[in-house]
């Protein structure tokens, strides 16, 4: 089975920009916040995969 999801690269950027942001975080308080837009993200990666499952 093959699909596309919508995610582009601009994606990939935000997540490496993110995981930077936590590397350089100096408090436990900013990388929570950091690691809550990541599970956002994550979760709108997944419901475009879902979607696209849909459609198959």
């Amino acid at each position: 089975m093959t699909f596309t999801t919508t995610s582009s690269g601009s994606d990939d950027d935000e997540v490496r920009q993110l995981y930077e942001r936590y590397q350089a975080a100096e408090s436990d308080a900013e990388r929570h916040e950091i690691v809550l837009e990541m599970g956002k993200l994550d979760g709108r990666r997944h419901a475009e995969i879902y979607a696209a499952l849909e459609d198959e």
